[in-house]
């Protein structure tokens, strides 16, 4: 029997039950499989309940009989309730099965009609739940459900300890969660079955907690809100969701500067022992509560004489953490310190801003407090917190100038200059730089409610057009509006043609469009003397230039890098310093390019801007595929696309560049669902221009993955989009080879050629080295495939040359393993040692992969004839291990560098060498460097 369930999950757990948890999921899931059993722990609202029911669910279905029990503060203190709620309803199937003795003792303990107790009937009772436990499980699986084990009876969690040590191979698996703050789970543990894993649920990241908004109805926050939640809740899906709900019940949302509303379920929950403090340590720490970095000696100098004393004993009830290794006063968990605030009178809460405002040192928290502290508008407080801000922005810190410059316009009065509204244009830009697109969407549509001033207006539509992305068929409607506000004034119309610019791109695909709206832009720009625009216009004229071939390209990169420059458009992401960079890795120049992008990216850290930072980390990334240094190149496209994804900004280009990137030195099957995202969402933003980038993704993931095909299917539409945009720069998306390659292997070498030929007159007009060597290595393929193989394999050496001079090292690669493939079964040598070794160096694993599949699937070589001398000859008899070595220590590389280029461990390469002095005749390295040179050895 099955004994009836109190919800009704499906067998198969949803996925939403267990966000942010999947992995965890799947161990535990895995650990069930194997006949385990599983120990969730962690602090309270962490999500045990919730990953214990999607455990229960998916096993409670093959399980015969399912025990469950969930246990309560409230009633730990009763004996063996615990026990009744799991055996109760089978105690009527068992209790014939148990010996007399166990039997009475059993049902005294769980019907309470006799005066049965551990003390009295110790050794009966824990032998009868053991037995009834083994009773149930001689007639199919038993799952054992236990939730807040810390809650259960001593009684019963006695009992359950002593059968589960018990159980041995009995069908009974055990799934239980326990509250714990640290890692003391080890008394649960040691009263669960021998084979218990135990899990500790850790707190959600940012994107998780997000993910958990979402799907509890709470979507649509801005992205500073949710990252507000995820900070105050700690990660603790519990805390999250009660904050998302205050938020979504609270019609008034918090003003700049201040917390997030803590619900009155919250703060009972933290703030039980705050009774317990005087009520002058309790003001303290609303000082504190209020402090960005509050420490003692500032709690002191904003009048809380006694706050050592104080906080110490808030730290002993468990409100403060201990800092044994610094000054600061730091909450136990930053929810408390937002429930204190929250719970705190707003006179109260002003008095302890005030109290700050003259004991802080850093300038900007001086500001803010005194903004906090004061009610109305303010033209003194208005200018300091002006200052406050853009001492922040120079400082790297958009985000917080963006929020002291929101607390300035509400200081602001009406009829001051520079007034409110513009104070709030400042502050949207401020928010567009760190990556807060929804806030600075909400500020600029407030102005245009608010204004009539043109400047205004345009300024705030052009907000509202960035904001968009890539979306721009979203905001068709805005172009007339901001044009009709511009007027005749060059300087407005600047700024608008340059969007305009963006939209023939983006949703129209005419590049020919963007470069006359950008000449034009950079023409009115520079008629009101407006340089930072007009350089914007004269670098994204370049970009459009370079991206067709157009031969004006190199000229307007000159105009866009001539002096005087803007120092914000220097390393702006659609600045003439990206400009450049496009144009060196276009031209084959990736030293150049990789020193360009890190002073880039180095930059825009600096400064804080999200936007560039999300471009310039997948510039970064493609330097180094295009170096072939795929494992770096990974980590920089996984790093772009996670700040993508938590920012908004960029995630289709983030997800094509990672899905290269994972097709080359990751997963397959990653690289094709990052593909797939991206054309995706680039169909849905009307994007004609990643589009295309994202199908030529999608086109080299399925080479890779071997589904020549759909590598067809894919850059087929990649080759007619480009020639509806007019682009004709093979460098662009370089993938020209690779549908050339799988044409090949489908058997349409015809429409190969025709590809490579087209291709090769257009890389050869423009000086495309890499292109036109990849090309010439898919021309090989087509020669072999009909007939011409010495021509193929002479033209695949050279290629493999001539890649590697130009530092392709993927590419070079992959010649190198085009080159075996082709002398398989031929007469010469037939070794993938090469090519394997070149893949190793590149870290490409997924092309390393395909080379061990063409090791097993070749025919059976002759096995080499020793040279009677040991001679240069003579390495031909070597493993494939030994030659890559011995290779390599005839480059002069010492045994630590080889390990590093081979991936083994230095203690292999000492091993390996040994072999190779015993197998040559040879006692010495200087006797390997002496066959390289021709001469015997000593």
């Amino acid at each position: 029997m099955t004994v009836r369930r109190d919800f009704k999950e499906p067998a198969r757990c949803r996925p939403d039950l267990v966000i942010g948890r999947e992995d965890m999921f799947s161990a535990a899931r895995d650990q069930l499989a194997e006949g385990g059993s599983v120990l969730l722990h962690g602090p309270a609202g962490i999500g045990k309940s919730t990953l214990l029911r999607a455990l229960a669910a998916e096993y409670g279905e093959t399980a015969r009989t399912v025990l469950r029990c969930s246990a309560t503060e409230s009633e730990s203190h009763l004996p063996f309730l615990a026990l009744a709620d799991l055996l109760g309803l089978v105690l009527d199937e068992v209790s014939e099965r148990l010996p007399g003795a166990q039997r009475t003792a059993l049902e005294s303990a769980l019907t309470g009609r006799g005066e049965s107790s551990l003390q009295r009937d110790g050794l009966a009772l824990r032998l009868a739940v053991l037995s009834a436990l083994r009773a149930l499980a001689a007639d199919g699986p038993v799952l054992v459900v236990a939730d807040d084990l810390q809650w259960l009876d001593p009684a019963s969690a006695e009992l359950l300890g002593f059968a589960a040590r018990r159980l041995g191979d009995t069908q009974v698996q055990m799934v239980f969660a326990v509250r714990t703050e640290g890692q003391e789970y080890d008394r649960y543990l040691s009263a669960s079955p021998p084979d218990t894993l135990a899990f500790r649920l850790s707190p959600l990241s940012r994107a998780q907690v997000s993910a958990l908004l979402d799907h509890r109805g709470y979507a649509g926050l801005p992205r500073s809100t949710v990252r507000e939640i995820h900070r105050t809740s700690g990660g603790n899906p519990l805390f999250a969701l009660e904050l998302g709900r205050a938020l979504a019940e609270n019609p008034t949302p918090p003003r700049p500067g201040e917390p997030l509303p803590v619900p009155t379920s919250l703060r009972a929950l933290v703030l039980s022992r705050l009774d317990m403090l005087p009520a002058e340590a309790r003001r303290t720490l609303l000082v504190a509560s209020a402090g960005a970095r509050p420490t003692v000696a500032l709690l002191q100098t904003a009048g809380r004489e006694n706050a050592e004393a104080e906080t110490a004993q808030a730290a002993e009830l468990g409100l403060l953490a201990t800092e044994p290794e610094g000054p600061a006063v730091r909450f136990a968990h930053p929810l408390i310190s937002a429930a204190l605030y929250a719970e705190a009178p707003a006179q109260e809460r002003r008095a302890a801003h005030a109290a700050l405002s003259t004991a802080a040192s850093d300038p900007i928290e001086r500001a803010r407090h005194l903004a906090l502290a004061t009610t109305g508008t303010d033209p003194e407080v208005a200018a300091r917190l002006a200052e406050a801000a853009t001492l922040a922005r120079d400082r790297g810190a958009p985000s917080v100038a963006a929020s002291l410059g929101l607390l300035a316009a509400r200081h602001t009065p009406g009829d001051s200059a520079p007034g409110p509204d513009e104070r709030r244009l400042q502050a949207a830009e401020d928010a567009i730089t760190a990556g807060e697109l929804d806030l600075a969407r909400d500020i600029a549509r407030e102005v245009l409610t608010r204004t009539s001033v043109a400047a205004e207006r345009v300024r705030a539509w052009i907000m509202v057009i960035d904001t968009a992305g890539h979306s721009m068929a979203d905001v068709d409607a805005v172009f007339p509006q901001a044009l009709a506000d511009a007027g005749d004034d060059p300087r407005l119309l600047a700024l608008v043609r340059y969007q305009l610019a963006w939209r023939a791109l983006l949703v129209e695909g005419d590049f020919a469009g963007a470069r006359a709206e950008t000449a034009r832009s950079a023409e009115l720009a520079a008629r009101a003397g407006d340089r930072r625009t007009e350089l914007l216009a004269l670098s994204f004229q370049a970009q459009t230039e370079t991206l067709m071939g157009h031969p004006d390209a190199p000229l307007t990169i000159k105009r866009a890098l001539k002096e005087p420059q803007d120092p914000r458009v220097a390393c702006h992401h659609n600045g003439a310093g990206s400009a450049r960079f496009r144009w060196l890795v276009m031209s084959d120049q990736l030293p150049e390019a990789r020193a360009t992008i890190t002073a880039l990216l180095r930059e825009v850290r600096r400064r804080g801007s999200v936007e560039s930072e999300v471009h310039f980390l997948r510039g970064f990334a493609e330097t180094e595929l295009r170096s072939g240094h795929c494992g770096r190149a990974l980590d920089l496209a996984r790093e772009g696309l996670r700040l993508a994804r938590d920012s908004g900004i960029g995630q289709t280009a983030s997800a094509m560049l990672t899905a290269l990137a994972e097709a080359s030195g990751g997963d397959v099957d990653e690289a094709l669902a990052l593909a797939r995202e991206a054309v995706e969402h680039a169909e849905e933003d009307g994007d004609q221009m990643y589009l295309s980038r994202a199908l030529g993704a999608l086109g080299y993931a399925q080479l890779v993955a071997g589904d020549a095909h759909g590598t067809v299917r894919s850059l087929r539409r990649v080759r007619e989009l480009e020639q509806a945009l007019g682009v004709t720069d093979p460098a662009r998306g370089r993938w020209h080879g690779d549908l050339a390659e799988a044409l090949v292997r489908i058997g349409e070498s015809a429409e190969a050629q025709d590809v490579i030929d087209v291709t090769r007159e257009r890389a050869l007009r423009l000086g495309r080295e890499s292109v036109l060597a990849v090309l010439d290595r898919a021309e090989a393929l087509v020669r072999a495939a009909r007939g011409d193989h010495d021509a193929a394999v002479a033209q695949l050496t050279s290629v493999q040359d001539r890649l590697a001079k130009l530092g392709y090292g993927l590419e070079e690669a992959r010649a190198a393993f085009a080159l075996a493939s082709l002398r398989t079964g031929q007469p010469g040598p037939t070794s993938y040692d090469e090519a394997a070794r070149l893949f190793r160096r590149c870290r490409a694993l997924p092309w390393l992969r395909q080379v061990d599949e063409a090791v097993v699937a070749r025919p059976p070589e002759p096995a080499p004839v020793p040279a009677p001398a040991p001679t240069l000859e003579g390495l031909d008899g070597l493993a494939s291990m030994e030659r890559q070595v011995a290779a390599l220590v005839m480059e002069g590389a010492t045994n630590r560098e080889i390990a590093a280029r081979l991936f083994i461990s230095v203690k292999t390469v000492e091993a390996t060498l040994t072999r190779v002095y015993r197998k040559l005749g040879i006692r010495s390295r200087v006797d390997i460097v002496r066959l390289a040179a021709g001469r015997r050895p000593n």
